[in-house]
Parts: structure tokens; C-alpha cells; sequence
């Protein structure tokens, strides 16, 4: 039981944030209404792209070929079907030039071209029923997607003999950003309702269980006011939304239940509600601050990179954590303080049982955790055991991730009934040379005929090219199309790109192309992720060793956070790369898997896993801290924390697998991935792992040279209060541990 707090030990935060709850409150009610409207609209000023490099060779090619030759870079594809006729017979030739002249006149577009026009066989099906008439739409995906809502539905549809159907790579964007707000809605109308079911399990109380949902919520709102900001500056991906609601919800539930549940401990051993409040912040907060700036640290690791998809997961990622660690730190106070006890109000299990709970447990609400302390028992006795089995198990399910091959996300993102995708389908597999696969190579710099012809004949010598077109010449600039043999992002085109930039020539030469944007981002993404990862694990250890002040610990928590990520990465590849599950969960596999996205799921799987390890840490060392003994505050801490840290897992895993159920492959990836991290991090490695490896390090967990420990001493935080004059020996606390785990072990 705890030691009632008296009010002069109430320190200052507590009572900053518990002065005056009414008007603490409703500032935060203004504020989250500001919120509302600051940050309505904010999908539509966001892109759905973002998996290139700004600076990388492929962009800037791309940039000079829309300005000099905008025709070589359409975006828009109108797919033409003639029916039963030919594509040549005459009166769907004219209908066709009709179209084209029609385009051509719409503001927005340039570089209008069709079969009909250029005769060229790439823009005609094999079959000779289809044929392409193609433009360019210019401006940044937002004008892009505008053009497109303003002229679709005018060329959508039946005109005369022949039928279009709109496509290309700006209507992919737009069509996915599109199902992805529609999606992200859905999942949100799912998490909510089933996250306040499994709240009033976990407390009993609809009270207390509203709490961690109205942060939640004001985290939600508070961040999407946030992106609409950051969007006036710089590109935002629309995929940070679903982790704005991800995170949202599930940190702040997190945050919300440890305060919550230590909150209750404190009041139902007879604590006064200021003084309950002020041990709270003091232990739990001190929890919840580390953990925040733990899982923001992981999540702004992705601004070392220069792809706007993975910086928006940042800015995304950071205002949420730091938003719902405020809004837990300075709201919920408040609002404790104005319930006290009144916070157990409105049990509704009791609906479900027959008989109430008595004393202290039904004071609380919750289960005091026997069952876990006998299963931490368990877990050391048998820690070798324990140790090597779940080891060796979480290596073998991360084997997969070993045959992993990176791609770019294209149209077979999208349900399969999606329009853009439908014309994509049938350029890939009726189109000979599958228009807009190939690369383009920019000359720059002056040059005869002669040296232009020459140049192509040894493009055209290099292997792996199916055919080369060009150049096509401008003013002291000029280009090629060449086609790749194969898949248009295979191995084979990513090999024949770094061929072309190798091969010699007379003038400046840079390559472009699907392939080449992959290229480029892989190498992006190879150059910066150590630093990345250095980011991640240098501030874990910072701040874990502050917490704990143990030198080792730090390390531990780093090798078990990773070794927690590896059945995820092997999901991933034999689900979303291999194709298995495809069926029951309704995707296409593509073979490969987008590059940025395993950086994405590190990132944020691993800053999760660091919440519940601080959650279960932060409590283990506030018991050594009091006690001294090793083992019995493992059990301790288990006991106290387990049920926590798998109830607020099963919601936050319910929570990605509502992101999960999206239409779009990237987010169902992100969506389930995540969830399976988060369940295997808490009901494998927190709950068999860490006992079963602080069981076999021994008190020499805690170890710290004099240097460091003099160190945290002086600036480090941890829960609890430091041990007291009078505390008793080693030998009485081993032996009250040792009584204690002979009843727990007894079923006491």
C-alpha cells in the first residue's frame, strides 16, 4: 500500500496544473475548438507522393525535361477504346483529334500527343482496339489534382464510337489520396467506439475510461491544426494522417491509462485527491515525459532524410506525442482533480458479475496482478529457457525480411476496380513497351548531328535496352527515350540505369525514369539511415541511462527493442512482398516493397516499443530504488504493469489494424505491421524477454561506473523517491522478497 501523501509534499507542477481545473479546462476546450478550424482542409493541401529525393540527379532531370520538353512527360493518359472497330478506322480517328484539340485548349495542359497524331506503336494495343492520347498537367500535386477535378468528368465516358477512361500517374496520386481520407475516416468511426469498449474493460469505469479518449482526441485535432501549418512551408504526405490517428489515439490512451491507473492506486489506498495527483505526475509523469520524448526522438530520426513521405511522419509523429504527453500531463490533472474518487464512477462491469469486488482491488477498479507476478516467477526460474527459446523464435520469424527487394509504390496500390488502376492495367498488359516504363537520358550542351547519332548507337549497344527513341533536340539541349528490357523497375532496369550514366559522351548526360527515381531514392535512403539509426540509439541510451541509471539497461532495452521488430519485417515480405494472404486481405502483391516504408515502420515500431519498456522500467526501478532487491522488483513491476502494458497494446493494436483495413497497400502494410510489432513487443518480449534477461544479469543490471552514477545523480529523473535513512539491510530485503515470491508462487 502507499504512503498517504500529506499536501505539503504536493510539489509545484501539481499545483500549477490543479489551481484551477475548471479554467484549465476551458482553455483546453477553446483551444481544441481553434484546433478544429485551423486544421479543417488540411487532407486537401496534402500530396501523395514524396518517395523521391529532391536533390537526387533523377529529379532534376525530370524538372528540365517538363520545362524544355513538356510532351515528354505526360501525366495524364487518356485510354481510348474503339470497341469491335480498329483505332485507325476513321470516325473514331476523328473523335480522337476532336478530344485532342479539346485538351489541348483546357488551361492546365501542355504537350497534348496521341497514336493518332505520332503513329508511334507504343501508344497502341496490341490488339489494335485501344490507343493512348496523352498531356500534361503542370503545377505541384495540389494544382495537378485541381486540373484533374475540373476536366475528368468532361472526358470520362462515352463520346461518339469510342469510350475513355482517365489515368495516368496524376490521377493514381489523386485517386489515392482521395480513397486514403475516405479510409482514414472509416477506420476512425471503427478505433473509437471499439477503443471505449476496451476502456470500460480495462477500468470498469465509463468514467475513467472517457478520460484517455478525450486525449486522444484532442491530440488528434490538435496535430492535424499542426500539418495545416506546416503545410503553408513545405510538402506534407497525406499518409501521416492515418498516423496522426494512430498515435493519437494509441500513445494518448497509453499516457492516459498509466496516470489514470496510478492515480487510482494512490486514491484507493486513501490518499487525498492533490496529494494522489502530486504522487502521479511525480512517478507516472515522469514515465509518460520519457517516454514521450523517447518515441518523438525515434519519429524525428526520419528528418535526416530527404523525401517529403517520411519528413511528414515526422512532423506528424512529433506533434502527436508531444501533444497527447501535454494534454496527459496538463489536462488530465485537472480534470482528476475536479473527480477525485468520482473518477471509479459509473462501473458498468459490474452489469457483467454477479458479486462486486471489496477493498482496495474494487477501490481501484482493477486487478491487483497476481497472475503476472506468478508469471515473472515462472520466466526466472526458467530464464535460460525462456531466453534462448523466444530469442531463436523471434530470429526465425524475421528470416524472411532476408529476401526483401525494394520497389516504388504504383498503381497496384489501389483496389482493383479503381479506374486509374483499370487504364494502368491495360497499358502494362495490352501496350507494347508499357508507356511511361521507360528512361529518359537529358544531353546538355551543344552538339552536331553526328555526335547526337553517335551517342545513340551506343546507347542502343548497352544490354538490357530494348529500343532507344531520339533525340528529340531543343535549344542546346536534347533527350532519349530508352526502353528497358523487362519489368520497368526491375533489377534489370536499375542495372541499365547506372549504365547509362556511366557510358561516356560529348555533352552533359542524366537519366530519369521510373527506375532511375529508384535508383536514387535507395541510394537516399542507404546513405542516411545510419545516421538515422545513430540518432535513435544514441538518444535511447541518453535517456533510458537517465532514467534508470544503469549502464546496461540501456543497452538491453536497445537489443530487445530491435529483436521485437523482426516478426514484423518477416510479416511484411512473405505477406505483402511473396503475396501470401493476398486473397484474405485484399491486395496485389507487386513483388517487392516500397523503399521508404520499412524506414517508416522502424522508426515508429521501434519509439513504440520504447513506451511500454520505459512504462515497465520506470516501475522496476522505482521498487529497486525502494527495496533494493533485484528480483523481487522485476516481479514487482510485471505485476504492476503487465496488464497495463497489454491492455493499452491490444488497443493500440486495434487502433493499426482499423489503419489497417485502408484499400491502399502502403497503409495496410503500415497498419497491421505495426500492430503485430506492438503485440509481439508487449506479450513476448516485455513479458518473457526483459524478466528472463534481468533474471540472468543479476544486480549487476544496475551497474554504473562512479563517473556516471555521480552523473545521474545529479541530472537524472527517475520514478520514486530516493531510499531513506533506516531502510532496511540487504539481508531483510532479500528475505521479505524471498516471503514474498513464496506467496506469490503459493497462490497467495
Amino acid at each position: 500500500m502507499s504512503e498517504v501523501e500529506s499536501p505539503e509534499r504536493v510539489g509545484g507542477w501539481t499545483r500549477l496544473v490543479t489551481a484551477r481545473p475548471r479554467l484549465s479546462l476551458l482553455g483546453a476546450l477553446l483551444i481544441t475548438a481553434l484546433a478544429v478550424f485551423a486544421g479543417s482542409g488540411v487532407a486537401d493541401r496534402m500530396g501523395s507522393g514524396g518517395w523521391e529525393a529532391p536533390d537526387a540527379e533523377s529529379t532534376y532531370t525530370t524538372q528540365v525535361l517538363e520545362r524544355e520538353f513538356p510532351d515528354s512527360q505526360p501525366n495524364l493518359l487518356l485510354l481510348v477504346d474503339s470497341g469491335g472497330a480498329s483505332v485507325d478506322d476513321p470516325a473514331v480517328a476523328a473523335e480522337a483529334a476532336r478530344l485532342a484539340e479539346r485538351l489541348s485548349a483546357e488551361p492546365g495542359i501542355s504537350g497534348v500527343g496521341s497514336y493518332w497524331r505520332t503513329k508511334s506503336p507504343a501508344l497502341r494495343s496490341g490488339d489494335g482496339h485501344e490507343a493512348i492520347l496523352a498531356a500534361r498537367i503542370g503545377g505541384d500535386e495540389k494544382g495537378a489534382g485541381e486540373v484533374l477535378d475540373r476536366i475528368a468528368p468532361a472526358y470520362r465516358g462515352t463520346h461518339g464510337p469510342v469510350e475513355v477512361s482517365v489515368g495516368g500517374p496524376v490521377a493514381v496520386r489523386h485517386e489515392m489520396q482521395s480513397i486514403i481520407q475516405e479510409d482514414l475516416l472509416r477506420a476512425e468511426l471503427i478505433a473509437l467506439p471499439v477503443t471505449l469498449v476496451l476502456l470500460v474493460m480495462v477500468f470498469g469505469s465509463a468514467i475513467a475510461a472517457l478520460l484517455p479518449l478525450a486525449v486522444g482526441i484532442v491530440a488528434i485535432l490538435g496535430t492535424n491544426a499542426v500539418l495545416r501549418g506546416i503545410t503553408e512551408f513545405t510538402d506534407v504526405s497525406v499518409f501521416a494522417q492515418n498516423l496522426t490517428t494512430a498515435l493519437g489515439l494509441g500513445l494518448a490512451i497509453d499516457y492516459a491509462l498509466f496516470i489514470v491507473r496510478r492515480f487510482r492506486e494512490e486514491i484507493a489506498a486513501g490518499a487525498e485527491t492533490r496529494a494522489a495527483i502530486g504522487t502521479t505526475l511525480r512517478t507516472a509523469g515522469r514515465t509518460v515525459l520519457f517516454s514521450a520524448l523517447t518515441v518523438a526522438v525515434s519519429l524525428a530520426a526520419m528528418m535526416v532524410f530527404p523525401q517529403y513521405f517520411l519528413r511528414s511522419f515526422a512532423y506528424a509523429g512529433i506533434a502527436v506525442v508531444l501533444l497527447a504527453a501535454a494534454a496527459a500531463l496538463i489536462l488530465l490533472p485537472a480534470a482528476l482533480m475536479l473527480l477525485g474518487p468520482r473518477v471509479n464512477s459509473l462501473d458498468l462491469r459490474r452489469l457483467l458479475r454477479r458479486r462486486e469486488r471489496t477493498g482496495a482491488e474494487a477501490g481501484a477498479g482493477e486487478s491487483p496482478g497476481r497472475g503476472w507476478a506468478r508469471f515473472s516467477v515462472l520466466v526466472m526460474r526458467r530464464a535460460p529457457v525462456f531466453a534462448v527459446v523466444t530469442t531463436v523464435g523471434l530470429v526465425l520469424l524475421g528470416l524472411p525480411f532476408l529476401g526483401v527487394k525494394f520497389g516504388t509504390a504504383d498503381d497496384r496500390q489501389l483496389p482493383a476496380a479503381a479506374e486509374s488502376r483499370v487504364v494502368q492495367e491495360h497499358i502494362r498488359e495490352g501496350f507494347p513497351g508499357s508507356p511511361g516504363g521507360g528512361l529518359e537520358v537529358l544531353a546538355e550542351g551543344a552538339a552536331s548531328p553526328r555526335e547526337y547519332a553517335a551517342f545513340r548507337e551506343r546507347i542502343d549497344a548497352l544490354p538490357g535496352v530494348q529500343r532507344v527513341d531520339g533525340p528529340v533536340t531543343g535549344d542546346g539541349v536534347a533527350y532519349y527515350d530508352v526502353l528497358p528490357e523487362g519489368e520497368s523497375v526491375g533489377q534489370g532496369a536499375q542495372d541499365l540505369v547506372r549504365k547509362l550514366r556511366a557510358e561516356p559522351a560529348p555533352f552533359d548526360t542524366k537519366v530519369t525514369g521510373t527506375a532511375a527515381v529508384l535508383v536514387d531514392s535507395k541510394d537516399a535512403i542507404a546513405d542516411r539511415l545510419p545516421w538515422a539509426v545513430g540518432i535513435i540509439v544514441v538518444a535511447t541510451l541518453l535517456l533510458v541511462f537517465l532514467l534508470t541509471g544503469s549502464v546496461l539497461i540501456p543497452l538491453q532495452a536497445v537489443a530487445l527493442n530491435a529483436l521485437s521488430l523482426t516478426a514484423m519485417f518477416g510479416a511484411v515480405v512473405w505477406v505483402f512482398q511473396e503475396g501470401n494472404l493476398s486473397g484474405l486481405l485484399s491486395f496485389t502483391s507487386t513483388g517487392d516493397i516500397e523503399t521508404t516504408l520499412p524506414v517508416l515502420m522502424f522508426c515508429v515500431a521501434f519509439g513504440l516499443s520504447m513506451d511500454y519498456g520505459v512504462f515497465l522500467l520506470s516501475r522496476i526501478k522505482e521498487e529497486y530504488d525502494r527495496t533494493g532487491d533485484h528480483e523481487h522488483s522485476v516481479t514487482f513491476g510485471l505485476r504492476r504493469t503487465g496488464g497495463l502494458i497489454t491492455a493499452a497494446a491490444v488497443i493500440l493494436a486495434v487502433v493499426m489494424v482499423a489503419i489497417g483495413t485502408s484499400r491502399v497497400t502502403n497503409t495496410k502494410m503500415l497498419g497491421l505491421g505495426i500492430a503485430l510489432a506492438v503485440l509481439m513487443d508487449a506479450m513476448v518480449v516485455r513479458s518473457l524477454l526483459v524478466p528472463a534477461v534481468m533474471k540472468l544479469m543479476g544486480r549487476v543490471t544496475w551497474w554504473a561506473p562512479a563517473p556516471l552514477r555521480a552523473f545521474h545523480e545529479r541530472f537524472g529523473l527517475s520514478e520514486g523517491e530516493p531510499a531513506r535513512a533506516g531502510a532496511r539491510s540487504d539481508g531483510e530485503i532479500s528475505a521479505a522478497g524471498d516471503r514474498e515470491r513464496d506467496k506469490i508462487t503459493a497462490g497467495a
